[in-house]
């Protein structure tokens, strides 16, 4: 990581704060306010690895959604996120990862447009647009470090 990088009033910097709020159980909150409980999967809060299936489906569902709803507004949408954790020679991880999108429009020509859209917008989400997906795929480094105390 630069320096760069590091600049927090850059437009590109992304960021969240994690707080421990009981044994196991965390809360996660985002710059605009909102806040997302999670634990190590022991109740019915998301675990992490749940929350990276969601990142991951998420955000292909936003960009198809914008890509399609410029044609028709579907008119059911859902998507999945899969893969397996393992532990292997290179320690715990997900493997076989998919996200599948079931996703209906309405008939005549708008919703027949966005259906021919559709395979493109799934591409275009898979090889440039959903940073998350793309991040995984690229297999960008993560740093990590102990905030040094105060004085």
């Amino acid at each position: 990581m630069t320096d760069e990088t590091r600049d927090r009033s850059s437009s590109s910097w992304r960021g969240i704060d994690v707080t421990r709020t009981g044994e196991g159980r965390f809360q996660a909150r985002n710059q605009r306010g909102g806040v997302l409980p999670f634990s190590s999967g022991d109740d019915d809060d998301f675990s992490p690895v749940e929350l990276l299936l969601v990142a991951l489906a998420g955000c292909a569902a936003l960009n198809v959604e914008a890509i399609t709803g410029k044609r028709a507004t579907p008119t059911s949408f859902a998507a999945t996120g899969e893969g397996h954790k393992i532990r292997d020679d290179n320690g715990s991880h997900l493997v076989d990862l998919r996200i599948t999108l079931d996703i209906a429009f309405p008939d005549g020509p708008d919703g027949d447009r966005a259906r021919e859209i559709l395979p493109r917008a799934i591409q275009q989400t898979h090889d440039r647009i959903c940073s998350v997906s793309r991040t995984v795929a690229l297999g960008e480094p993560v740093e990590y470090a102990v905030s040094e105390p105060p004085h």
